[in-house]
């Protein structure tokens, strides 16, 4: 997976292809997160084959309720509209009710189509756009309710 985001363009998986061990000690650190707020990282696999990756954030910060939110995906490229990210977002989901979270903040590039589709099967209603600090993308802001 990191190989063929590298070759889409996603850089954030670099350090896994180059040193894993590190890669797996950062996400255990919580230093893979921008944000350093408490969080838990899952991937998705089938037969050894890692199709996706779900990072949970359990609180926000100012940053992360405008750009980020309680959680981040990413769909292996090659595995992108086959119902993987809509899937991911469903099981994600509870994990963050479990930690007492009854509303959840979820945010896309608007130019992210795909990814507005998974929030919006999940429950996402569209609340506001901001503009990302990092890329000057308009963003979409969701929330989700849980409860």
């Amino acid at each position: 997976m990191a190989a063929e985001c590298s070759a889409f363009g996603d850089t954030r998986y670099v350090l896994a292809m180059s040193d894993f061990p590190t890669y797996l000690r950062k996400i255990a650190d919580g230093k893979r997160e921008v944000q350093r707020v408490p969080g838990t990282e899952y991937w998705l696999e089938d037969s050894g084959k890692i199709l996706a990756c779900v990072r949970l954030r359990y609180r926000l910060t100012a940053e992360l309720e405008q750009e980020g939110g309680h959680i981040g995906y990413d769909v292996r490229p090659t595995m992108r509209r086959l119902g993987y990210g809509t899937q991911l977002l469903r099981l994600a989901l509870p994990m963050l009710r479990e930690q007492g979270i009854g509303r959840v903040r979820i945010t896309c590039d608007e130019d992210n189509v795909g990814s507005a589709k998974i929030i919006e099967r999940n429950g996402g209603v569209l609340s506001g756009s901001g503009v990302s600090r990092e890329s000057g993308k308009t963003v979409r802001q969701y929330w989700i309710e849980l409860n």
